[in-house]
């Protein structure tokens, strides 16, 4: 088991910036996928960014891509998710989520953290 908590949510305004991270705990050992997602109201959860277990490769989605960067320090067993450029759009609550595929379809990923909200401010 994996458990995951995310951090760093709150209040931005566009054009601004905010960093998420999220603590995993448990069997951080295993090499996993980690990946980014996040939902709005009345919307489905969608793909944000993934990468893989050495932190080699990345992916984003087209909405991101350019303004957000994943990374993680494996040392620390934490993810991050760094937000420049902030539009009203990426209002959301973010969720962290890992496992042993790396794909855009959170049906793949095995375990999810609680969610932190953002919300940007026009």
């Amino acid at each position: 088991q994996v458990q995951l908590v995310e951090s760093g949510g709150g209040l931005a305004q566009a054009g601004g910036s905010l960093r998420l991270s999220c603590a995993a705990s448990g069997r951080t050992n295993n090499r996993y996928f980690m990946g980014w997602f996040r939902q709005a109201p009345g919307k489905e959860r969608e793909f944000v960014a993934y990468i893989t277990w050495s932190g080699s490769s990345s992916y984003y989605s087209d909405s991101v891509k350019g303004r957000f960067t994943i990374s993680r320090d494996n040392a620390k067993s934490t993810l991050y998710l760094q937000m420049n450029s902030l539009k009203p759009e990426d209002t959301a609550v973010y969720y962290c989520a890992a496992g042993v595929l790396g794909t855009r379809r959170p049906s793949d990923y095995n375990y999810w953290g609680q969610g932190t909200q953002v919300t940007v401010s026009p």
